[in-house]
């Protein structure tokens, strides 16, 4: 694979590409949160480049700093930190993993926008990461 086939232009492979104001702590929480590792190179500030995560075969995340987030939306106006369009949402196994990553989470910073419960569609609880990304973690009922 070449260097610049190495994230986004994957077939059949969606990245959601998320602005951030630190490359070093959204890093740091993406990876002690949710377990997640960037396989890239690192850069001079020692975080991989690109700075994305593969979630799962057809889902990754690309964390991208806000300076840098024209190139990927143009002259479209980048969000407001702490305002988000949409919600992401990771299944999880047990409702003692939900509160786990929540718990986890509030530990690195995160904060809990729902706490966890039981809702009609499963339980749930909901939080924002450093630059106000929503997660939502789920299981079903």
């Amino acid at each position: 694979m070449t260097e610049q086939n190495t994230h986004a232009t994957r077939a059949g492979v969606v990245t959601a590409a998320l602005p951030i104001a630190d490359r070093g702590v959204s890093y740091r929480f993406y990876q002690d949160v949710l377990g997640w590792d960037a396989p890239g190179p690192p850069a001079e500030d020692g975080v991989p480049e690109p700075l994305e995560f593969a979630v799962n075969a057809g889902l990754r995340v690309m964390l991208v700093p806000t300076g840098g987030f024209g190139w990927v939306i143009g002259d479209h106006e980048v969000a407001e930190p702490g305002r988000s369009e949409c919600v992401f949402t990771l299944a999880r196994p047990t409702d003692a993993e939900v509160d786990a990553l929540i718990e986890r989470a509030r530990a690195h910073g995160a904060r809990v926008i729902v706490e966890p419960s039981r809702l009609p569609w499963g339980y749930t609880g909901t939080f924002a990461d450093p630059d106000g990304h929503l997660w939502s973690l789920l299981t079903a009922p």
